[in-house]
Parts: C-alpha cells; sequence; structure tokens
C-alpha cells in the first residue's frame, strides 16, 4: 500500500493509503468515541469515523476531550 500526505492540526503528515479516520486516531494513541474531528472544514459525525476514508490531500483538526475531576 502507499502513502497519502494530509495535514493533522496544521502539521504535514503521511499516512497509509485506505486508512479511516478512526484508524488515524487510535493510531495517535487517543480513542475515536472522545475527540471531535474536522475534515476539509467539516465536522465528521462521530458514528462514521470508522467508515470514512482519508484522502490524499486532506486537512484534520482533531480535538480530544480530557476528564477533569
Amino acid at each position: 500500500m502507499s502513502d497519502i500526505a494530509i495535514t493533522l492540526n496544521g502539521e504535514p503528515r503521511r499516512v497509509a493509503a485506505g486508512q479511516s479516520i478512526a484508524d488515524l486516531v487510535t493510531s495517535l494513541g487517543l480513542k475515536p468515541e472522545k475527540v471531535a474531528v474536522e475534515r476539509n472544514r467539516e465536522i465528521v459525525p462521530r458514528s462514521t469515523l470508522a467508515a470514512v476514508l482519508l484522502a490524499d490531500g486532506d486537512e484534520l483538526e482533531i480535538v480530544h476531550f480530557v476528564g477533569g475531576g
């Protein structure tokens, strides 16, 4: 499989083609149910993160929620 170029939180990054957003989030050590993802300036519904495949040139912003106590 080849790599594709994406921008993640303003930083260029290369990832394997065919990955879903959920795969990327998991590879970052985050839990898909605890993040908000914007792809190309559109919010991606959390329920679809596993179904949305990354594409070359995608711009992603990932925000994760941290519990307080």
